[in-house]
């Protein structure tokens, strides 16, 4: 009876390995090939005029005029990949980027062309943001400053020549919604990518205000419409704000 009995779990056992052995390859491929698609990057850029009437005391509004041709254009803020910081970066250098000066950071080493737009596309150079930016976003994202911030800009370039910045520009003074922006998006990187952006708002009296816009992108190569295409849908707690006024009329804020 022993032997009888044996014999068909032995069998079994052997069939069992055998399969194991067959398919164990394919497993392992599956949980090591990396996912495809979905949002990797986020590209946040600021709208000048809604930033600087909610935060007029900031260093990058200085000297703020709406009339001038950088605060007409969406500014760069960063790109970064969700919930990953200081990547490769010195503790100590890290702390001092989260609580120090930041002018007193290391300054990024950027060609003579890229630093140019880089002043022209981020008015919180001046106070060393884009030191911290690399240090804490760029150091995820890129292999040097200069691949970061040329690349960054090249995005933000193809934003500014959008039908998104004709609707925040038609609203200047107005109130820009959710909807809209979601629609000129379509419009422009194609159908589905509106759905990929939030409004950044800043409550400041009894005004919402829009301070800015993030975009949800895939990594690597490519135009800003492939990009948003292969990224994942996202929800706005933002839904409609007040695009900003030129200095004199930040009193209606108080």
């Amino acid at each position: 009876m022993k032997t009888i009995v044996a014999l068909p779990v032995q069998a079994a056992l052997s069939l069992f390995i055998a399969c194991l052995m067959v398919f164990a390859p394919a497993a392992a491929w599956a949980q090591s090939a990396p996912a495809k698609g979905g949002t990797r990057e986020v590209l946040s850029v600021g709208w000048q005029a809604g930033y600087c009437a909610a935060r007029p005391k900031s260093k990058g509004c200085i000297g703020f005029s709406a009339s001038t041709g950088a605060v007409q254009r969406f500014s760069l803020v960063g790109r970064f990949q969700p919930r990953k910081s200081y990547c490769g970066v010195e503790t100590g250098l890290a702390q001092k980027a989260k609580k120090g000066t930041w002018t007193d950071l290391p300054e990024v080493t950027l060609a003579s062309a890229t630093r140019d737009r880089l002043m022209a596309a981020m008015p919180a150079v001046r106070s060393g943001f884009d030191r911290r930016l690399w240090l804490k976003s760029g150091s995820c994202v890129a292999a040097s400053a200069e691949a970061y911030y040329a690349r960054s800009l090249d995005l933000l370039d193809q934003l500014n020549a959008s039908p998104v910045l004709t609707v925040f520009a038609g609203k200047a003074g107005g109130t820009v919604t959710l909807a809209e922006v979601r629609k000129a998006f379509d419009a422009a990187f194609g159908s589905g990518a509106g759905e990929r952006v939030r409004l950044t708002c800043r409550k400041t009296g009894n005004r919402t205000v829009v301070t800015g816009l993030t975009i949800g992108i895939a990594a690597g190569e490519g135009a800003l419409p492939m990009l948003i295409a292969d990224a994942k849908p996202t929800t706005s707690r933002c839904t409609e704000g007040w695009t900003g006024a030129p200095t004199a009329d930040r009193a209606a804020l108080q």
